[in-house]
């Protein structure tokens, strides 16, 4: 029934994108703490093997955007390195603050995307040809994540190597100074 809901949901914010009835909130957002939140949730249905971690600074300045669907993106990208790392290894989220903004960093030690379908994994219904039988999915996760961190005014990226693991990149700008 979670995976229904979650399915359910998914293809009403898929509506919501592309019918451009997506209303975001725009408030200051503590990510540091969304991404401890992202992370306890990933730990409930990890391998007590897999390794999660947060690095981030003790201080880091908020950016302004939609908690709710800055939430959904963390939740994705960490539950996608979950279920895409076998077993054991390790799991980061970084957060490092850039010139203009914060870069939210999520690498895993699994089984990698082949340079192939890098760029192809953030489309609609898009699966990994060579994953589509040993990992569940509906090819949605990835999309809907471009599509809100666009609406958010930020980007998304992978770099990855097969065999070796992924890094997914989310930069967001920071939230205008106060005066």
């Amino acid at each position: 029934s979670e995976r229904l809901a979650h399915l359910v949901n998914d293809i009403l914010l898929t509506s919501q994108v592309e019918s451009g009835r997506l209303i975001l909130a725009s408030q200051q957002v503590d990510v540091s703490e969304l991404a401890r939140r992202a992370i306890e949730a990933g730990r409930a249905h990890a391998p007590a093997e897999l390794s999660l971690e947060l690095v981030a600074p003790s201080a880091l300045a908020p950016v302004t955007t939609d908690r709710d669907k800055l939430r959904q993106v963390l939740v994705n990208l960490v539950g996608n390195a979950i279920k895409y790392s076998p077993g054991s290894g390790r799991i980061e989220v970084r957060l490092e603050p850039r010139e203009n903004g914060l870069r939210i960093a999520v690498r895993d030690e699994g089984v990698g995307i082949p340079q192939s379908e890098q760029q192809r994994i953030f489309e609609k219904f898009y699966r990994v040809p060579e994953m589509i039988n040993s990992v569940g999915g509906t090819g949605l996760g990835l999309y809907i994540c471009r599509e809100l961190v666009r609406r958010m005014g930020g980007s998304i990226w992978v770099e990855s190597v097969e065999g070796v693991g992924s890094t997914f990149f989310v930069e967001l700008p920071f939230a205008p100074a106060s005066t």
